[in-house]
């Protein structure tokens, strides 16, 4: 303070150079506390929340007075008083306020980080998961698209296996039954035969077929049937053991038997195979071929070559009905 009562400006051009700047402590500013930080020093770093708390409560110290005045020196010459009481309560509440709120925020982040830091992996893992999922599924799809389609190099186009749709597939047994060869149909009698004495000349002609006999011979054999059985498969009265066997009625002319009544005492063979259709055939169609030149002798010669017949001319007599019968099977396809 200069002689005449002027205060020195200190901050201004014509500032002593050397003044202390001791002053007694009413004249300094009320604002001045430990919190405060002064020009050309670091505040303090808050270590702890004890920290934060006197640092607060000291701002809130420096605080101007609610009824718009400065804090000023009480007049024993403390250093530091505070605002008035309801002053001081509202600034400790909103002290108490602001520590609280800082307290939770921490607790929530120091709880919220080991929470994401643990889902992090899970995440991970379902998202790698979900991946080999979608990988797996694919290389199992049937319905993949993208790879080259196989095709085939022969010239004579795509196989039938390669053009067929899923629901022409045909089942094996469907497959037999269209790969066998079809049945002729059976042709209707003729030559005013039944139904049984055709089925009888159906085996007759079946079996020269068979043997590989042509047409002459199987009309031979189909004449001689008629004249010796009338194309019936008959048993023996003389003998009772020819009727065991499927039969379609009984003669007496000895132990004679079957469609060409031969006899099994003459050694044409068993009496259970001399009733068999498709035996006795053969049985005379061997004989027959054994007589030269049987394909050009008449029909009754070469019948009775083989049958040996007490009455040899009756065979002729069924020469023309026996060729209308042969002709109907083979032009049957049989």
């Amino acid at each position: 303070m200069r002689d005449d009562g002027i205060l020195d400006d200190q901050r201004g051009p014509d500032a002593a150079v050397g003044r202390s700047d001791v002053s007694p402590s009413s004249e300094r500013p009320p604002t001045t506390s430990a919190g405060d930080a002064r020009p050309g020093r670091l505040r303090p770093s808050l270590t702890s929340l004890a920290d934060l708390t006197r640092t607060r409560s000291g701002w809130l110290r420096n605080l101007p007075n609610p009824n718009g005045s400065a804090d000023r020196p009480a007049a024993g010459g403390a250093d530091r008083v505070g605002p008035p009481r309801r002053g001081r309560r509202a600034a400790v509440a909103v002290a108490a306020g602001v520590v609280c709120c800082l307290g939770v925020a921490a607790l929530a982040q120091a709880r919220d980080e080991p929470a994401d830091a643990g889902r992090g992996a899970p995440l991970a893992a379902d998202a790698e998961l979900a991946r080999r999922a979608a990988a797996e599924a694919a290389s199992r799809s049937l319905d993949r698209a993208g790879g080259p389609t196989p095709t085939t190099s022969s010239p004579a186009g795509p196989s039938p296996s390669a053009t067929a749709s899923p629901s022409a597939t045909v089942s094996p047994s469907a497959a037999r039954k269209r790969a066998a060869p079809k049945r002729p149909a059976d042709p209707a009698p003729v030559a005013g035969l039944t139904r049984a004495q055709m089925a009888n000349a159906k085996v007759i002609v079946r079996t020269g077929r068979e043997l590989g006999f042509p047409r002459r011979g199987l009309v031979i054999a189909v004449a001689t049937a008629m004249q010796e059985s009338n194309l019936y498969n008959v048993a023996s009265g003389v003998l009772p053991e020819s009727q065991e066997y499927p039969h379609e009625g009984i003669g007496w002319d000895h132990d004679s038997v079957g469609l060409f009544q031969q006899r099994a005492s003459s050694g044409w063979g068993e009496v259970g195979q001399l009733m068999d259709p498709a035996f006795a055939t053969r049985q005379f169609l061997a004989a027959l071929a054994e007589i030269p030149g049987w394909e050009d002798l008449p029909l009754t010669v070469a019948a009775q070559s083989v049958q040996i017949s007490a009455y040899p001319d009756l065979y002729a007599q069924h020469e023309w009905r026996a060729a209308e019968v042969v002709d109907a099977f083979l032009a049957a396809g049989m």
